[in-house]
Protein backbone atom coordinates (compact mmCIF):
# COMPACT_ATOMS: atom_id res chain seq x y z
CA UNK A 1 0.00 0.00 0.00
CA UNK A 2 1.39 3.46 -1.31
CA UNK A 3 0.93 6.53 1.53
CA UNK A 4 -0.69 9.79 0.25
CA UNK A 5 2.59 11.81 1.34
CA UNK A 6 2.12 15.73 1.31
CA UNK A 7 3.08 17.22 -1.85
CA UNK A 8 5.41 19.99 -2.99
CA UNK A 9 4.76 22.32 -5.27
CA UNK A 10 5.70 21.89 -8.65
CA UNK A 11 7.71 25.21 -9.38
CA UNK A 12 8.98 27.79 -7.11
CA UNK A 13 7.29 30.70 -8.40
CA UNK A 14 4.10 32.52 -9.58
CA UNK A 15 3.30 33.10 -13.53
CA UNK A 16 0.99 36.17 -13.85
CA UNK A 17 1.28 36.52 -17.71
CA UNK A 18 4.51 36.92 -19.06
CA UNK A 19 6.02 37.46 -15.68
CA UNK A 20 7.02 34.76 -12.87
CA UNK A 21 7.28 35.89 -9.64
CA UNK A 22 9.07 34.07 -7.15
CA UNK A 23 7.42 32.61 -4.36
CA UNK A 24 10.17 32.99 -1.86
CA UNK A 25 10.06 36.69 -1.83
CA UNK A 26 6.66 36.83 -2.17
CA UNK A 27 6.63 35.16 1.18
CA UNK A 28 9.31 37.60 2.18
CA UNK A 29 7.28 40.60 1.54
CA UNK A 30 4.02 38.82 3.14
CA UNK A 31 6.12 38.50 6.05
CA UNK A 32 7.26 41.76 6.43
CA UNK A 33 3.92 42.99 6.38
CA UNK A 34 2.61 40.55 9.09
CA UNK A 35 5.38 41.71 10.96
CA UNK A 36 4.80 45.55 10.80
CA UNK A 37 1.12 44.72 11.52
CA UNK A 38 1.42 42.43 14.64
CA UNK A 39 3.83 44.60 15.86
CA UNK A 40 2.05 48.21 15.49
CA UNK A 41 -1.03 46.41 17.68
CA UNK A 42 1.02 45.54 20.25
CA UNK A 43 3.41 48.74 20.09
CA UNK A 44 0.04 50.81 20.05
CA UNK A 45 -1.03 48.65 23.15
CA UNK A 46 2.58 49.90 25.44
CA UNK A 47 1.50 53.35 24.30
CA UNK A 48 4.23 54.22 21.42
CA UNK A 49 3.71 55.42 18.56
CA UNK A 50 2.66 52.95 15.60
CA UNK A 51 4.45 54.73 13.12
CA UNK A 52 7.89 54.32 14.33
CA UNK A 53 7.25 50.44 13.63
CA UNK A 54 7.07 51.48 10.05
CA UNK A 55 10.17 53.40 10.35
CA UNK A 56 11.99 50.71 11.62
CA UNK A 57 10.89 47.91 9.17
CA UNK A 58 11.88 50.44 6.46
CA UNK A 59 15.47 49.94 7.55
CA UNK A 60 15.30 46.78 8.99
CA UNK A 61 13.84 45.06 5.96
CA UNK A 62 16.82 45.78 3.76
CA UNK A 63 19.43 45.13 6.70
CA UNK A 64 17.62 41.84 7.72
CA UNK A 65 18.15 41.03 3.53
CA UNK A 66 21.70 41.97 3.28
CA UNK A 67 22.67 40.44 6.96
CA UNK A 68 20.58 37.08 5.73
CA UNK A 69 22.85 37.31 2.22
CA UNK A 70 25.81 37.44 3.91
CA UNK A 71 25.51 34.89 6.13
CA UNK A 72 24.98 32.41 3.53
CA UNK A 73 27.40 33.44 1.24
CA UNK A 74 30.33 33.33 4.53
CA UNK A 75 28.73 29.86 6.01
CA UNK A 76 27.48 28.36 2.74
CA UNK A 77 29.72 29.56 -0.32
CA UNK A 78 29.65 25.89 -2.08
CA UNK A 79 25.69 26.76 -2.55
CA UNK A 80 26.10 29.99 -4.50
CA UNK A 81 25.95 30.40 -7.80
CA UNK A 82 29.81 30.94 -9.21
CA UNK A 83 28.88 33.64 -11.55
CA UNK A 84 29.66 37.42 -10.20
CA UNK A 85 26.23 38.10 -9.65
CA UNK A 86 25.66 34.96 -7.76
CA UNK A 87 26.47 36.40 -4.15
CA UNK A 88 23.47 39.01 -4.78
CA UNK A 89 20.94 36.11 -6.02
CA UNK A 90 18.35 36.09 -3.53
CA UNK A 91 15.73 34.66 -5.62
CA UNK A 92 17.26 31.39 -5.90
CA UNK A 93 17.23 31.26 -2.03
CA UNK A 94 19.55 31.26 0.85
CA UNK A 95 19.35 33.99 3.31
CA UNK A 96 20.08 32.64 6.56
CA UNK A 97 18.04 33.64 9.22
CA UNK A 98 21.09 34.47 12.02
CA UNK A 99 22.38 36.82 9.89
CA UNK A 100 19.16 38.08 8.75
CA UNK A 101 17.96 38.79 12.48
CA UNK A 102 21.38 39.95 13.98
CA UNK A 103 21.44 42.80 11.61
CA UNK A 104 17.71 43.19 11.06
CA UNK A 105 17.65 43.75 14.87
CA UNK A 106 20.69 46.06 15.32
CA UNK A 107 19.77 48.37 12.89
CA UNK A 108 16.23 48.76 14.21
CA UNK A 109 17.13 48.95 17.79
CA UNK A 110 19.31 51.91 16.23
CA UNK A 111 16.18 53.34 14.67
CA UNK A 112 14.38 53.00 18.13
CA UNK A 113 17.24 54.59 20.03
CA UNK A 114 17.08 57.74 17.87
CA UNK A 115 13.84 58.36 17.58
CA UNK A 116 14.08 58.44 21.93
CA UNK A 117 11.94 55.35 22.69
CA UNK A 118 12.11 52.80 25.08
CA UNK A 119 14.26 50.21 23.03
CA UNK A 120 13.58 47.07 25.42
CA UNK A 121 9.86 47.53 25.47
CA UNK A 122 10.25 47.81 21.42
CA UNK A 123 11.77 44.47 21.59
CA UNK A 124 9.48 42.92 23.61
CA UNK A 125 6.71 44.56 21.54
CA UNK A 126 8.23 42.90 18.10
CA UNK A 127 9.20 39.92 19.47
CA UNK A 128 5.72 37.65 18.74
CA UNK A 129 5.69 39.62 15.35
CA UNK A 130 9.22 38.28 14.32
CA UNK A 131 8.10 34.51 14.60
CA UNK A 132 4.88 35.24 12.90
CA UNK A 133 7.22 36.77 9.85
CA UNK A 134 9.73 33.94 9.80
CA UNK A 135 6.54 31.27 9.63
CA UNK A 136 5.21 33.16 6.64
CA UNK A 137 8.47 33.34 5.21
CA UNK A 138 9.07 29.62 5.62
CA UNK A 139 6.60 28.75 3.41
CA UNK A 140 8.65 29.50 0.59
CA UNK A 141 10.85 26.84 1.32
CA UNK A 142 8.26 24.71 0.23
CA UNK A 143 7.74 26.28 -2.67
CA UNK A 144 12.03 25.81 -3.15
CA UNK A 145 11.58 22.52 -1.94
CA UNK A 146 14.30 22.38 0.65
CA UNK A 147 14.58 22.56 4.40
CA UNK A 148 13.64 18.92 4.63
CA UNK A 149 14.99 16.46 6.88
CA UNK A 150 15.90 12.44 7.01
CA UNK A 151 13.20 10.46 5.36
CA UNK A 152 10.39 9.44 6.74
CA UNK A 153 6.85 6.86 6.51
CA UNK A 154 4.86 9.34 8.75
CA UNK A 155 2.21 10.17 6.89
CA UNK A 156 2.79 13.89 6.98
CA UNK A 157 6.13 13.10 5.22
CA UNK A 158 6.95 15.61 2.46
CA UNK A 159 7.46 13.92 -1.49
CA UNK A 160 10.52 15.74 -3.12
CA UNK A 161 11.13 15.83 -6.63
CA UNK A 162 14.57 13.51 -7.73
CA UNK A 163 16.90 16.89 -8.60
CA UNK A 164 16.30 18.31 -5.19
CA UNK A 165 17.18 15.53 -2.84
CA UNK A 166 20.93 14.77 -1.77
CA UNK A 167 22.38 11.62 -4.30
CA UNK A 168 22.13 9.04 -0.77
CA UNK A 169 18.36 9.42 -0.18
CA UNK A 170 17.44 8.77 -4.24
CA UNK A 171 15.17 6.01 -3.59
CA UNK A 172 13.45 7.66 -0.48
CA UNK A 173 9.69 8.50 -0.72
CA UNK A 174 8.88 11.05 1.73
CA UNK A 175 10.71 13.45 3.88
CA UNK A 176 10.35 15.31 7.33
CA UNK A 177 8.76 18.77 6.46
CA UNK A 178 10.70 20.85 8.79
CA UNK A 179 9.45 23.88 7.54
CA UNK A 180 6.37 22.98 8.16
CA UNK A 181 7.66 21.77 12.04
CA UNK A 182 9.36 25.90 12.10
CA UNK A 183 6.01 27.32 11.38
CA UNK A 184 4.01 25.45 13.77
CA UNK A 185 6.86 25.94 16.27
CA UNK A 186 7.06 29.59 15.73
CA UNK A 187 3.75 30.44 15.91
CA UNK A 188 2.76 28.40 19.03
CA UNK A 189 6.17 30.25 20.71
CA UNK A 190 4.52 33.81 19.02
CA UNK A 191 1.09 32.70 21.16
CA UNK A 192 3.05 31.77 24.47
CA UNK A 193 4.97 35.10 24.74
CA UNK A 194 1.77 36.99 24.21
CA UNK A 195 0.76 34.92 26.66
CA UNK A 196 2.97 35.48 28.79
CA UNK A 197 3.82 39.27 28.36
CA UNK A 198 -0.45 39.51 29.58
CA UNK A 199 -0.14 37.25 32.54
CA UNK A 200 3.25 37.52 33.94
CA UNK A 201 5.16 40.38 34.91
CA UNK A 202 8.28 40.04 32.22
CA UNK A 203 10.77 42.91 32.77
CA UNK A 204 11.70 43.88 28.82
CA UNK A 205 13.69 42.75 27.14
CA UNK A 206 12.61 39.46 28.58
CA UNK A 207 10.52 38.16 26.17
CA UNK A 208 12.68 38.88 23.01
CA UNK A 209 15.50 37.05 25.49
CA UNK A 210 12.70 33.69 25.37
CA UNK A 211 12.53 34.72 21.63
CA UNK A 212 15.80 34.04 20.99
CA UNK A 213 16.04 30.89 23.16
CA UNK A 214 13.19 29.38 22.32
CA UNK A 215 13.89 29.55 18.38
CA UNK A 216 17.50 28.31 18.76
CA UNK A 217 16.26 25.51 21.06
CA UNK A 218 13.83 24.33 17.89
CA UNK A 219 16.67 24.64 15.52
CA UNK A 220 19.07 22.57 17.53
CA UNK A 221 16.52 19.52 16.84
CA UNK A 222 15.80 20.66 13.29
CA UNK A 223 19.66 20.93 12.52
CA UNK A 224 19.49 17.16 13.93
CA UNK A 225 17.48 16.14 11.22
CA UNK A 226 18.66 17.93 8.11
CA UNK A 227 19.87 16.36 5.47
CA UNK A 228 21.06 19.21 2.92
CA UNK A 229 24.97 20.41 2.33
CA UNK A 230 26.36 22.50 5.72
CA UNK A 231 29.52 23.78 6.63
CA UNK A 232 30.44 21.68 9.24
CA UNK A 233 33.23 22.01 12.43
CA UNK A 234 34.09 18.42 13.80
CA UNK A 235 31.50 16.38 11.99
CA UNK A 236 28.80 18.66 13.22
CA UNK A 237 26.61 21.32 11.22
CA UNK A 238 27.81 24.62 12.05
CA UNK A 239 24.76 25.81 12.47
CA UNK A 240 23.92 23.45 15.63
CA UNK A 241 26.93 25.17 17.67
CA UNK A 242 25.17 28.15 16.60
CA UNK A 243 21.50 27.00 17.61
CA UNK A 244 23.15 25.50 21.39
CA UNK A 245 25.22 28.64 22.09
CA UNK A 246 22.22 31.10 21.22
CA UNK A 247 19.73 28.63 23.34
CA UNK A 248 21.77 29.00 26.49
CA UNK A 249 22.83 33.03 25.89
CA UNK A 250 18.61 33.09 25.32
CA UNK A 251 18.15 31.69 28.82
CA UNK A 252 20.69 33.70 30.60
CA UNK A 253 19.72 36.90 29.18
CA UNK A 254 16.05 36.41 30.31
CA UNK A 255 17.47 35.29 33.66
CA UNK A 256 20.18 38.29 34.69
CA UNK A 257 17.01 40.99 32.96
CA UNK A 258 14.24 39.05 35.57
CA UNK A 259 16.87 39.35 38.32
CA UNK A 260 18.22 42.92 37.56
CA UNK A 261 16.63 45.71 40.28
CA UNK A 262 13.85 47.39 38.96
CA UNK A 263 14.73 50.79 37.74
CA UNK A 264 13.33 53.89 39.82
Amino acid sequence: MTLAYLPSPSSGGVEIGPLEIHAYGLMYAFAVIAAVIVCRRRWAARGGNPELVDEVAMWGFPAGLIGGRLYHVITSWNEVPHTWWGPFAVWKGGLGIWGGIALGVIVGIWRVKRAGADVPAFMDAGAPALLVAQSIGRIGNWFNQELFGKPTTLPWGLEIDLEHRPDRYADAEAFHPVFLYEILWNLSLAAFLVWLGHHRRIRPPGLFALYVAGYSAFRIFAELIRVDPANQILGVRLNLFVAGALTVLGLAWFARCQRAPQSA
